[in-house]
């Protein structure tokens, strides 16, 4: 019978450096597995990296754009190299820009859709002979509420994020028979440096935690616990799936 555990799993989280993805990095290392994170910043990759120095884990940085077709194609390579498979896909990494949505230009909200929505499918893609490989591989995209409701982040996140859903479903169908399984989360606010100037304005964070029940934002560790569990072989029948975690907001009618 399968463990609470991702011993000896083989993971790549991108965005790794900071807050969701961090706490996820922290959780899946003190479970067991084998990780590889991506950031864009070698400094934040260094300081990451300095906390499990000591410590024994098997714990990777990589300075990679996961937008950028060359810096996917590097990451598969070292995958392979490295590991010969991959077990854990974690797409966390992504941006947003608050606007109007007249006011985009329309190099900004196709950046938040390459990084947000495409860049999860390409890589999901490339990295497809190295899950198929993989000890009941799975993958988990980090979508949002935005996804389903106007949480006022914008329209292109929220389109990126309903469009990560949905690939979801789709990958989690066709994927089925090479025993790939592909499940989202869809945090509400979380402390992380993405919400950092909007949970320190009282007047925006109020109407927030007035229509929360739980009346508190997600700690990045609540989030990262959920993709952990959607990532062992516990889950081993889950797939196609989308958690929602926030705090009770889309289930009260106040």
């Amino acid at each position: 019978m399968s463990s609470w555990s991702l011993r000896n799993k083989v993971a790549l989280i991108t965005g790794g450096s900071k807050g969701i993805g961090k706490a996820t990095v922290e959780e899946f290392l003190a479970l067991g597995a084998r990780v590889i994170f991506t950031a864009r910043q070698e400094a934040d990759i260094r300081e990451l990296e300095a906390l499990f120095k000591d410590k024994g884990h098997d714990l990777l940085g990589v300075v990679s754009d996961v937008a950028v077709s060359g810096d996917r194609e590097k990451l598969g390579e070292l995958i392979r190299k490295r590991y010969g498979h991959l077990d854990i896909l974690v797409n966390n990494a992504g941006i947003n820009i608050r606007k109007k949505a007249g006011e985009y230009s329309e190099e900004e909200y196709m950046r938040i859709l390459r990084i947000n929505l495409i860049a999860p499918f390409e890589l999901s893609r490339q990295l497809y002979p190295l899950l198929e490989k993989g000890d009941q591989p799975s993958i988990i995209n980090v979508a949002s509420v935005a996804a389903r409701f106007d949480v006022r982040t914008g329209t292109p996140y929220g389109m990126s994020k309903a469009g990560l859903l949905q690939q979801t479903r789709n990958l989690a169908v066709e994927w089925a028979a090479a025993g790939i399984r592909v499940n989202a989360v869809s945090p509400w606010f979380t402390v992380t440096p993405l919400t950092s100037g909007l949970l320190e304005q009282k007047d925006r964070m109020g109407p927030v935690l007035d229509v929360t029940p739980m009346k508190r934002v997600a700690q990045p560790g609540e989030v990262a616990s959920v993709i952990a569990f959607l990532a062992m072989d516990k889950a081993s029948y889950i797939t196609g799936q989308n958690i929602t975690i926030d705090g009770g907001m889309s289930v009260s009618a106040f």
